[in-house]
């Protein structure tokens, strides 16, 4: 078993996950501790200025306008994750084997073979002084597969740890949602649609802050499901998985002429319909959901994805002894040791690439 820490800086721009655990790419030994790195209000700006600049990428080196700068933060802001998680910790240096580096993306593309997670990998293991893997998704992209979702391979190792009966689905509410479906060998993923992005872009514009705490203003409004309806007849939502997304999909959608709780409440339910909605490709219907990421924490969200898949069961990862928001750094440590030993990170049926492919770019200090 190597002890390994995970990184995970998502598409909801919040901040940097870190985790620890023991494994060997195949089975979970222990969990070790977490901990989360804020980005500051001008951090989430210069990353939002990324967002926007990334837009006209057409080569994965590129760093035009505030990509460059980004870079560098995203850079920084992980070393300094894991100099004050070794430090609160008590963990020496030494005793860490490998780190899973994930990075901030900032546009994915896989029709065009283009994915860009910003972040060096190089740079953090000099610093570290401990070996990083990183870029894990651009093998996968690069040989046609979607690049996405990448953690599926992780999810089903945390549901073999279970004893549940019939298939289960792990559900990662983060910018994007998307599905990991487990049953006995079979592994199934993809993208279902928003996840917290619409919702926290929406709730910036309109109340400063980027996020619906606890759920509390769509809980007062009253969903527009004709809006619903017709967001929901993209060409997106009818296709099989595999498929990804990225962040800015939908941003074209707008909520913008409903009140803050009307709107807050219709790009929740939009949320959990797109995820309820990807039952019906699936081989069997799911006897459990397990919900993670941040849209776990928000119980308006979680109602309504119940009602959605009632009579299955709906719990949050968190019930079930699991990690919560640091289930994806988790899955980046797990990943990490995998690629070391040329383990497979993406199958057919996840990603749509051709055959199981490990990835990542392993950068010694």
């Amino acid at each position: 078993m190597l002890k390994a820490i995970g990184l995970m800086s998502g598409t909801s721009l919040d901040g940097v996950d870190v985790a620890l655990i023991e494994t060997d790419g195949e089975r979970i030994g222990t969990f070790g501790p977490t901990s989360y790195r804020a980005y500051t209000d001008s951090e989430r700006d210069l990353l939002r200025k990324a967002l926007a600049d990334a837009a006209s990428v057409t080569e994965r080196c590129a760093r035009p306008g505030a990509l460059k700068d980004a870079e560098s933060l995203v850079t920084h802001a992980h070393a300094e994750a894991i100099e004050n998680f070794l430090k609160a910790h008590s963990l020496p240096r030494d005793s860490i084997d490998i780190v899973g580096f994930h990075g901030q993306t900032v546009l994915h593309r896989p029709d065009q073979k283009l994915t860009v997670q910003i972040g060096d990998g190089h740079a953090l293991a000099k610093s570290l002084g401990v070996p990083v893997v990183f870029d894990l998704r651009a093998a996968d992209v690069a040989a046609g597969g979607q690049g996405a979702p990448l953690v599926p391979v992780y999810h089903r190792a945390l549901v073999r740890l279970l004893n549940r009966a019939g298939p289960a689905v792990v559900v990662n509410i983060g910018g994007v949602a998307n599905v990991t479906y487990i049953d006995g060998e079979t592994l199934i993923a993809c993208d279902t649609g928003p996840g917290n992005a619409l919702l926290d872009d929406f709730m910036l514009r309109r109340t400063g802050k980027a996020v619906d705490r606890d759920g509390r203003t769509a809980a007062k409004g009253l969903a527009d499901q004709d809006w619903i309806t017709r967001a929901l007849s993209q060409p997106f939502f009818r296709m099989p998985p595999p498929k990804s997304l990225d962040r800015n999909d939908f941003a074209a959608l707008s909520v913008d002429g409903m009140s803050t709780e009307d709107g807050a409440a219709t790009l929740t339910a939009f949320t959990a319909d797109s995820i309820a909605m990807i039952a019906a490709a699936l081989p069997k219907l799911p006897a459990n959901w397990i919900v993670v990421g941040g849209g776990a924490s928000n119980p308006t969200l979680m109602r309504m994805l119940g009602e959605r898949v009632a009579p299955a069961s709906v719990t949050r990862g968190t019930d079930l002894g699991w990690s919560g928001d640091a289930v994806e750094a988790q899955a980046f440590a797990y990943m990490a040791v995998r690629s070391l030993r040329g383990l497979p990170l993406t199958f057919p049926r996840t990603t749509g690439v051709a055959g199981p492919l490990t990835g990542g770019v392993l950068a010694k200090p």
